[in-house]
């Protein structure tokens, strides 16, 4: 337990990984708490006036060990997780939202903050100690220090609650995840499907002991099965089962976890003086508002609808001169898009994958980051890992100097959950004169190496390691003095903007001649595949952008007004209305594994996507002014976006970017919508 409940003394201070046991968890927390709540009260205990030093600094900087904690042991929680880790998961969880609450329902302490609050505009602060203050001080009353003992007593009650809710919600998705597999013993079944898909499917059924081929709902197995089997029989069992995860009526049924949520969130805004959980998310947002968020979405829906149903009518004919199809399902989105793209472009990801091995891929990344910003990343091997498929990096300026300690984590495995992120083992904070450097980590699930292949991307997988590693940069080049400001601690609808614009320089052909070269041969990208991915780009970008969009919809249906909600089902169908284009599957419901707004941090704010991209095309619009390369713009860039975290609003930081606000006329060009 010791290890954790003190600064490390491995190399850059980096998780000791191989020496922490499971059971030092629980006593470590308990022992950070508690370390913690001793720095807590010596800030309040302070005999001397409250100043930004002795208060909101010290409370910045307070409880070190544990921030480090949390982050290893809910990270692995997410990339490398145990029965055993889930259930100290659901123990831990509850200690640390009331240790929470105990310090933003103190009254003392927020006593000392609103003292330096009230005296700010004498206080001659920077503007990073400005934000400080007013981040602070707002999140003690945005988590209660204006309520009374009886109400704060509440709030206690449904913060428990709910960190128990989302963990649990979270845990049932895996379950559902890794209970269902697809296994094919008849050959002719495969038909369609890749190669190197099939030789995948089959070391799967070797590893669980099972004759034949096997498909699972992890994304590498699934999205392929979805995209090239030609049996529609079976895409429709896999996609159903993939719909109905947390929807089943069984012991990891979502339905009264999603109403419980919903009702707790909405109860807490009240209790708050807001009059919905999104007006209480969206008050710290650039949107401002629901109505806002639901103009916007409306106003890009009335842009897209017409192209989207355009398309759909297009796809359908295609399906229907192709096999007789007369009404698409769902299970032939993606197989007949792609049958499409390969009719209009000639190109489909089998073609394009020899030129994305991962190695290469990522190598590029490092290259273009290398030119923006001027930083350099070495594999090292003297850093500890939590898994033998993490790779490990000293990225380093042109000084030598350490930026950030970097760490990937890039094929699917049992306890591992589905999609991509990033994520930091360690914040960048500058104390005492030290710039503590960052430990930042990519999480993706792409396709792994087999006996006679690399690990070979689709292009899809190309453009999502550019963004899990743009969110990466955000957090690498961070360059704050407060660690609570710092990275991609910024407004939730503007974090996506460093990640999204970053996958911009995949479809630029001077970017792919760094990295897309055939894994055998070693040949470049040949050019009419540069041109086609780009022609391709905006292939069935209505429909894209419509499925998006619903998903925005629905979020703001769950969180945009208190309401009691009496089936999932139909409250998911009726905020679906306007942007449907598939017919209903009854046995699937969304909601019950929509993770990002029931789990992960994106309750009201699925929005930000889209208002991400409108930002993302803006700023992209002017690296193409100068050039893709351009130094200067890159400076900009850096200076004033990525280094820069939290610490102004994000519209400033833009604007001193862009030297003017985003409009959506890039994006709608981009996207081909106008």
């Amino acid at each position: 337990m010791k290890v954790l409940t003190q600064r490390f003394t491995t190399k850059y201070e980096t998780a000791p990984f191989s020496v922490i046991k499971m059971e030092d968890y629980k006593p470590a927390f308990e022992e950070n708490i508690k370390n913690a709540k001793a720095e807590i009260d010596a800030i309040i205990n302070n005999p001397d006036v409250p100043t930004f030093e002795n208060t909101l600094e010290a409370i910045d900087f307070a409880g070190y060990p544990l921030d480090r904690l949390s982050s290893i042991f809910f990270n692995l929680n997410s990339a490398e997780t145990t029965d055993e880790m889930q259930k100290i998961a659901q123990e831990v969880s509850p200690l640390l939202t009331e240790f929470g609450n105990d310090i933003t329902l103190n009254e003392d302490l927020f006593k000392r903050i609103k003292a330096v609050y009230d005296a700010k505009d004498r206080l001659n602060l920077t503007t990073e100690q400005h934000t400080l203050l007013d981040k602070k001080y707002k999140g003690f009353v945005r988590n209660g220090a204006l309520l009374n003992e009886e109400q704060k007593k509440k709030l206690r009650e449904i913060d428990t609650q709910l960190a128990k809710l989302k963990l649990t919600f979270g845990e049932n998705v895996l379950a559902e995840t890794n209970n269902y597999h697809l296994q094919i013993t008849n050959e002719a079944d495969l038909k369609g499907l890749p190669e190197g898909v099939i030789e995948a499917a089959k070391a799967e059924a070797e590893s669980r002991q099972l004759e034949g081929w096997v498909f699972t709902l992890d994304m590498p197995s699934y999205l392929p099965f979805m995209t090239y089997a030609d049996n529609r029989e079976l895409r429709k069992e896999l996609a159903i089962a993939a719909g109905k995860k947390g929807f089943q009526n069984n012991e990891y049924d979502n339905q009264d976890n999603v109403k419980d949520i919903v009702r707790l969130r909405h109860e807490r805004a009240n209790l708050l003086g807001y009059a919905s959980h999104a007006h209480f998310v969206l008050e710290e947002r650039m949107a401002q508002n629901p109505e806002k968020v639901i103009s916007f979405l409306n106003d890009m829906l009335e842009k897209a609808k017409p192209a989207a149903q355009k398309q759909f009518e297009e796809l359908t004919a295609f399906a229907k001169e192709l096999d007789g199809i007369n009404h698409l399902e769902k299970w032939d989105s993606a197989y007949y898009s792609e049958k499409l793209k390969q009719k209009l472009f000639n190109l489909d990801d089998e073609k394009l994958k020899p030129y994305f091995k991962l190695e290469n891929v990522l190598n590029g990344a490092f290259t273009i980051a290398e030119k923006l910003y001027g930083i350099t990343f070495k594999e090292v091997f003297d850093i500890d890992k939590y898994h033998k498929d993490v790779t490990t990096y000293e990225v380093l300026d042109f000084q030598g100097e350490l930026v950030a300690v970097f760490y990937a984590d890039f094929f699917p495995r049992k306890g591992k959950r589905n999609g991509a992120w990033m994520t930091s083992f360690k914040s960048q904070f500058i104390k005492d004169g030290k710039n503590e450097r960052p430990h930042v980590s990519n999480v993706c699930n792409f396709t792994p190496p087999t006996p006679s292949k690399p690990s070979l991307l689709t292009f899809n997988e190309v453009t999502t390691l550019f963004h899990e590693f743009g969110h990466g940069l955000h957090g690498m080049l961070a360059n704050t003095t407060y660690p609570s400001l710092s990275g991609t601690s910024v407004y939730w609808d503007f974090v996506e903007l460093p990640s999204q614009v970053m996958e911009n320089w995949c479809y630029e052909p001077e970017a792919l001649a760094l990295f897309a070269k055939h894994y055998e041969t070693g040949e470049i990208i040949p050019q009419e595949y540069v041109e086609k991915i780009k022609e391709s780009a905006n292939f069935l970008e209505g429909i894209a952008t419509l499925r998006q969009l619903s998903f925005g919809l629905l979020d703001m249906a769950y969180h945009g007004k208190s309401q009691t909600i009496d089936d999932v089902k139909t409250f998911e169908e009726k905020a679906f209305e306007s942007t449907k284009l598939y017919p209903d599957v009854a046995e699937n419901c969304m909601s019950t594994s929509f993770s990002h707004i029931f789990q992960g941090g994106y309750s009201s704010g699925y929005y930000s996507y889209k208002w991400a991209e409108v930002l993302d095309a803006d700023a992209f619009a002017f690296f193409q002014e100068k050039g893709i390369f351009d130094k200067e713009v890159a400076a900009k860039f850096k200076e004033n976006i990525l280094s820069k975290g939290g610490t102004e609003l994000p519209m400033e930081l833009y604007k001193k970017f862009r030297g003017k606000e985003p409009k959506p006329d890039a994006l709608l060009k981009r996207a081909g919508l106008i």
